[in-house]
């Protein structure tokens, strides 16, 4: 017998239960109840295996657009939970890597090296695979944000009614195309923001659900992963959500064949890339720091703004994109999950290996934003592209954010 739905998500659950307190909200009192959404990695490695927690993350913050120009790369985007067990999983595979090109008779349970013969017949400069008998799954407290969602904040809505689009806060850019956040909720299977108060300064990180759908086509892996990790072997087989969280139409129109990413069912492209939709589980299992997990003897839900990272290499806790406890200009705040620290390690791992190939096109230049651009992510582009153009129409990129990448 495989591995259950609840298994896998008791398996998340008991790894944040055993989290020191600084890592979870604060205590709840009559005044409040303070929640924050779950998300977690599991890794099966057989029918016959415990699932095994890889990554998981807490949170439910982003950045303003006004903000990400001046991030330099050291603060995060997005801390939803899901993008940050992701982040926190890709964390992993890079420390890893990192390993196994520092010894070359090093072994990992996760990772492998990839012969010669598999980067000219199968496609890709990447030096690493993950190992074939790994199955990859993802939990979620809470539905992810946006399209997956939107029948469940109806529902919750007293008046019906879609509410207007949201008008811009004041002092901040203008959007070129109007993402919707929570607003027109009657328009489904579009594109849309993170969900914010209309009062809050404006964001372009896309929601959860259209982040996920988009890895569904170029794998959980990250640009910078992606440059020394082959991604044929990282995609999710399921998304394990609380029975209450999951609304069967509104996960089949967000991430299914016949729903809004149709148009590439059954998609190949080059590099290893596939669309490879996961299944939607459920599980009665509920966190015990959900909306739902609120006793009667407090008042009111308020939102924790503290966000947990964690997989076995890692644990941190923090507040707006940065450790918790730290200034905002400190250069010590950056998460080892952000763009610039992990960017840094991919350095690392091609210095270590000698691979002249990969390290003469991205060492061209020493700005990320060129990294993007370089051939070893060509493929991955090609995707993104195809996608956004045939499934997730209207997507705008959250730009702005180019910093020099060393290995400090």
């Amino acid at each position: 017998m495989g591995v259950t739905d609840d298994a896998i998500a008791e398996t998340v659950l008991k790894t944040y239960d055993a989290l020191p307190t600084k890592y979870k909200p604060v205590k709840a009192t009559e005044d409040f109840f303070p929640w924050v959404p779950l998300s977690g990695v599991v890794a099966v490695r057989d029918d016959h295996s415990p699932p095994e927690c890889l990554s998981l993350g807490t949170g439910m913050k982003c950045l303003p657009i006004d903000q990400v120009a001046r991030a330099n790369g050291a603060v995060l985007h997005d801390w939803h939970a899901e993008i940050v067990a992701l982040r926190a999983f890709n964390h992993l595979l890079l420390n890893e890597c990192l390993d196994l090109a520092a010894s070359p008779t090093s072994l990992s349970p996760i990772v492998r090296r990839r012969a010669p013969h598999e980067m000219s017949e199968l496609g890709g400069m990447q030096p690493f695979s993950i190992h074939e008998h790994l199955r990859l799954h993802m939990y979620a407290s809470e539905a992810p944000c946006g399209d997956a969602s939107m029948e469940l904040l109806m529902e919750a809505q007293a008046d019906p009614t879609p509410w207007p689009v949201e008008q811009l806060h004041p002092g901040t850019k203008k959007l070129p195309s109007p993402l919707r956040g929570r607003g027109s909720f009657a328009e489904l299977g579009i594109v849309r923001r993170k969900p914010a108060r209309a009062d809050s300064p404006q964001t372009l990180s896309k929601s959860c659900s259209d982040k996920l759908a988009l890895k569904q086509c170029t794998s959980i892996l990250s640009s910078y992963t992606t440059l020394l990790i082959n991604p044929a072997n990282a995609y999710l087989e399921s998304l394990i959500l609380p029975e209450s969280q999951y609304v069967a139409r509104a996960c089949d129109r967000s991430f299914g064949p016949e729903g809004r990413m149709k148009h590439v069912a059954g998609r190949r492209w080059p590099g290893g890339y596939a669309f490879r939709p996961f299944r939607v589980g459920t599980t009665d299992r509920e966190f015990a720091y959900s909306r739902r997990s609120k006793p009667a003897s407090s008042k009111e839900l308020r939102t924790s703004n503290v966000a947990a990272v964690w997989n076995p290499r890692l644990r941190e806790s923090l507040v707006v994109g940065r450790l918790q406890g730290r200034q905002r200009l400190d250069p010590k705040g950056a998460s080892a999950i952000c763009s610039k620290r992990m960017s840094t390690t991919v350095l690392q791992v091609l210095a270590a290996l000698g691979t002249p190939d990969l390290l003469r096109e991205i060492s061209e230049s020493s700005r990320v934003k060129a990294w993007k651009q370089s051939v070893p992510l060509a493929d991955r582009r090609g995707v993104k592209a195809d996608v956004r153009a045939k499934a997730l129409e209207g997507w705008i990129r959250n730009e702005g954010d180019d910093f020099e990448v060393n290995l400090q």
